[in-house]
């Protein structure tokens, strides 16, 4: 009888994961990998046995990820203002300022709401004694929130009894949480997605987040810097003033006037606006001076340095 259920369950598993596969290539839900130097397209790989992590747990890790977050953006706030944690040795300058993720471009820039990393994608491992540890900070473009809700979507349509039968919380929310945020920091004008082009390997991702936020998907052909605000142009022709800008494009490329020259896929002259503070970005350049690997090994320091000297009024 437990052989009869296994086997039943076992093809039930494989039905669904083919069904979802089916789903994922109809819709066009796929990444890019390089692999030897070569480009790689592949449809997202799914698989239908989920992580389950418990309720209380999981309030626990979201308690500790806002904490280590609030304290990343006190960081990246000093570094780029006051340098106070580099003037009391607290993380020795050299580590700062020879970062890859480090650009004085922005030095002296408070960004609008005085947030730099908008959006975390937190990469986490689970060591065998149940602890949890943080395997790295993406700080500057993370990637990968629409495959989960892609996903989910499907599942709920597949699988309607397990999610009656069971509580899952709900990932819904997220698009309308990462609005928010735009919206929070948003100068004045409208909303926009900035993919390189349909040729990234997460364009997927920025066309179906732009969809979810009611952003507009925006190339860079399609923004323009006048006077130092940053405009949108539509399908025919209209100009409309941005207010905020979530990029999904490196540091590097973003405007060729302020960072690689030869880029051909930034915005020229982004930069200077977002300097002015006439256009948020998210997430902010030169995020990337946070979670080099460099700097976790300061991180108590860093952490103890933002409780004890009012950088950041929360509980580490």
């Amino acid at each position: 009888m437990i052989e009869s259920a296994a086997r039943r369950l076992a093809h039930e598993l494989v039905n669904r994961r083919e069904a979802i596969n089916r789903e994922l290539s109809r819709n066009g839900v796929r990444f890019g990998i390089y692999k030897n130097g070569e480009y790689h397209d592949r449809l997202f790989p799914y698989d239908p046995v989920p992580r389950i992590i418990e309720s209380d747990e999981y309030d626990e890790l979201e308690k500790g990820l806002k904490q280590r977050v609030n304290a990343l953006n006190a960081y990246l706030k000093d570094i780029y203002s006051d340098k106070r944690i580099i003037h009391d040795g607290v993380v020795p300058e050299e580590y700062v300022y020879t970062s890859a993720g480090y650009f004085p471009q922005v030095n002296c820039v408070t960004p609008p709401g005085g947030i730099f990393a908008h959006i975390a994608g937190e990469d986490l491992v689970q060591g065998e004694d149940g602890r949890w540890w943080v395997l790295e900070d993406n700080l500057r473009i993370p990637s990968g929130a629409s495959y989960p809700l892609f996903v989910r979507d499907i599942e709920r349509r597949i699988s309607p009894r397990l999610f009656r039968d069971v509580r899952i919380r709900d990932n819904r929310e997220y698009p309308r949480l990462l609005r928010k945020a735009m919206d929070f920091v948003s100068t004045e004008g409208i909303a926009v997605v900035l993919t390189p082009g349909r040729y990234n390997s997460a364009f997927f991702e920025h066309a179906y987040l732009a969809e979810k936020t009611g952003a507009a998907l925006a190339f860079p052909e399609d923004l323009e810097v006048v006077d130092n605000k940053v405009y949108f142009l539509d399908y025919a022709g209209k100009r409309h003033r941005v207010g905020v800008v979530y990029r999904r494009l490196s540091d590097e490329f973003l405007d060729p006037f302020a960072f690689n020259p030869d880029s051909v896929i930034g915005v020229p002259g982004i930069l200077s606006a977002y300097r002015a503070g006439n256009v948020a970005i998210v997430n902010a350049p030169g995020n990337g001076a946070a979670d080099d690997k460099a700097i976790y090994y300061f991180g108590l320091r860093v952490k103890k340095c933002v409780r004890n000297r009012g950088f950041s009024r929360i509980d580490l």
